[in-house]
This record gives structure tokens, C-alpha cells and sequence, in this order.
């Protein structure tokens, strides 16, 4: 056999690698593209999807209701009276005619019943306030009951101006206990001006006893004795 004729029933050559791993790789990393793809897509949030899913909303109530400020941020009791904490009044039931009797109780905040005004002022003092707030929670825990709030004024001045400024006085009051959550048919202001005087006589001291307001409960025509 001659040369040529051996060249020509040889076996070819084999193919480079090369091409083929390159290949084998190319699908490799497409393959991993596609799971990267998939991964993304289940861990990311669908914001787009989740654009029309209602939010549930919470009612108002034990778990929704707003924080009540608590007993520190309260107002402090004047010196010598008793100081006011967040637990409820201790009543005792309240019977047809007849008051709770804590309302004349000397060791109770609640039987103190009038607030003491500045010459010419309807201005309630900031020493008055823990006094109306116990009155102002007596009043929640007991929705049967209702106060009138009489406004006083000395003797100087005018009878017209004395009623306006009583007035002012006694809706003062009331204003305060309104803020505190008091409802407006559990309480009546009225002013009785210069005509019910506390104190008899034309000294400093006994104008300054008339400028007042007094709270009454239902039943009763003045408030309790020495208050």
C-alpha cells in the first residue's frame, strides 16, 4: 500500500476540547441564572400584588383605645389636703334623697366645694383644680348624679355686673370639669352675683370669702359647713 492510500483510510484527527466544554459550560451558567431568577423572585416582597390586599384595622378599645396619662402627670393636692391617685372614689350607693356620704365626709377631698377667685377674676387657681378633679370623677363613676355650680361675687360693683361676673365664675368651673370628661346635663352653672354673701361686712377678708363658686349636689341648698 503506498503512501498516500494510508493517509487517506487513516482516522481523522480528534476534535479539540475546547469548544465542547465551552458549551457544557455556557448551559451550566444559564442554568444558574434561572435559579437565581427564582430565588429573587420568591424572597422579594410582590408590592405590586400586595397593592390591593386590604389592611385590617384595629377598633378603638382595650388594645386600640389611646394611653391614659398616668397618676404622676396628674395635678398635685394643695399642702394639707389629701393627695388624688388614679383608683376610683369609694362611694356608697346612692339611694333615692340621699347622698353618698363621703360627700360630707371632713377627711375626703370631696367635701371641699368651693372655688376661691382673684379680685375681679374668673380665673380658676391651679391650688382649686385637684378639688374639681375629684368631683369631676365622682361625677363619672356616678352618671345619676348632677351638680349645680353657683357663682359668688363681693358686694362691690354693680348688681348687673356681680351676675355677669358670677356667671363667668360658675361657667369657669364648669369648663374644667368638661375638660375632664364631665358630661353638660350632669352639671348646671348659675349665678347667684352678690346675693349670697358667705362672710358679712366690708373688709378684705370677707370680700375675699364671697369670691367664690360652690358646688351643690342635687338635694342639697348650700354646700357643707365651713367649706
Amino acid at each position: 500500500m503506498t503512501e498516500l492510500s494510508m493517509q487517506s483510510t487513516a482516522e481523522p484527527p480528534a476534535r479539540p476540547a475546547a469548544p465542547r466544554r465551552s458549551r457544557v459550560l455556557h448551559r451550566a451558567a444559564w442554568i444558574g441564572a434561572l435559579c437565581v431568577a427564582a430565588l429573587a423572585g420568591c424572597s422579594s416582597t410582590p408590592d405590586a400584588e400586595q397593592s390591593g390586599v386590604q389592611v385590617e384595622s384595629r377598633p378603638i378599645g382595650e388594645q386600640g383605645a389611646v394611653k391614659k396619662p398616668v397618676a404622676d402627670a396628674l395635678p398635685k393636692a394643695p399642702v394639707g389636703q389629701p393627695p388624688i391617685s388614679g383608683a376610683p372614689i369609694a362611694t356608697d350607693p346612692v339611694s333615692a334623697g340621699k347622698l353618698p356620704a363621703v360627700l360630707t365626709d371632713p377627711k375626703s377631698l370631696l367635701s371641699r366645694r368651693s372655688v376661691y377667685f382673684e379680685y375681679d377674676s374668673n380665673v380658676v387657681r391651679d391650688e382649686f383644680r385637684p378639688m374639681i378633679q375629684a368631683h369631676a370623677r365622682f361625677l363619672l363613676d356616678n352618671p345619676k348624679l348632677r351638680i349645680t355650680i353657683q357663682g359668688n361675687t363681693d358686694e362691690r360693683g354693680s348688681r348687673e355686673y356681680n351676675l355677669a361676673l358670677g356667671q363667668r365664675r360658675a361657667d369657669a368651673v364648669r369648663q374644667v370639669m368638661s375638660v375632664l370628661g364631665v358630661g353638660e346635663r350632669q352639671m348646671e352653672p348659675v349665678s347667684l352675683g352678690e346675693e349670697r354673701p358667705r362672710a358679712t361686712g366690708s373688709t378684705e377678708a370677707a370680700f375675699a370669702e364671697n369670691r367664690r363658686a360652690d358646688i351643690l349636689y342635687d338635694g342639697e341648698d348650700k354646700p357643707p359647713v365651713g367649706k
